[in-house]
């Protein structure tokens, strides 16, 4: 591996305040020291200051708050609120919506039974977006489909119709494909954070024919 090649690779890589391990930036959640002291999520990792790196997880959050960790890394005073790790649920849901958002405006998404379908039936879902209150028929259907693809696309299902719907411009949206793609690759990303802290789909819906 040359010099540059390795120096990139060091670059995307942080260690977690909680366990010391190395790992990709990609699996850790940048946090920072607000001007008040308090310590603030940084999704983008964008925001100045020394960025404290935490796994990205319910468990790892916790910890790092609660056993004064923040502090520890900075090595000042930091207070980091209790329910912290909701925060950055919270705010990586609204970062995930955002997203498909930006993949509608670029072409990159695609809602409607037929839709989904044909993008399934085509293999080029790589995210099935299901609206969590949607009916389990025609979530059904699309996951029949969805079985006989290697690799299948992900199902997700964390978001309501509603919110799908204020996402995309629309009335209320049951399905979604996000088109396979360099978009759904850092989509996926921000997805693989979030379920560190929440379930992606109903567990309920495992039971489904």
């Amino acid at each position: 591996m040359s010099r540059s090649a390795t120096h990139a690779t060091a670059a995307r890589e942080r260690k977690d305040i909680v366990s010391g391990e190395v790992m990709e930036e990609a699996r850790l959640i940048r946090f920072v020291a607000g001007p008040d002291g308090a310590v603030v999520p940084d999704l983008a990792r964008k925001l100045p200051g020394r960025g404290l790196w935490v796994a990205a997880d319910r468990t790892s959050v916790e910890t790092a708050a609660r056993k004064g960790l923040f502090s520890r890394a900075a090595k000042t005073r930091l207070a980091a609120p209790p329910d912290l790790a909701d925060q950055v649920e919270r705010l990586l849901g609204q970062r995930l919506l955002a997203g498909l958002g930006l993949a509608k405006k670029a072409g990159e998404l695609t809602s409607g039974f037929e839709k989904v379908f044909a993008a399934v039936s085509a293999g080029r879902c790589a995210f099935l977006i299901e609206a969590s209150d949607g009916s389990a028929d025609g979530r059904g259907k699309l996951l029949a489909k969805a079985r006989h693809l290697s690799p299948p696309p992900r199902l997700v299902g964390i978001f309501t119709a509603q919110e799908l719907g204020l996402a995309l411009g629309a009335e209320n949206v049951i399905h979604t494909a996000f088109l396979a793609g360099r978009a759904a690759q850092r989509w996926g990303e921000d997805l693989d954070r979030l379920s560190g802290f929440r379930p992606l789909f109903p567990e309920s819906w495992r039971g489904e024919p």
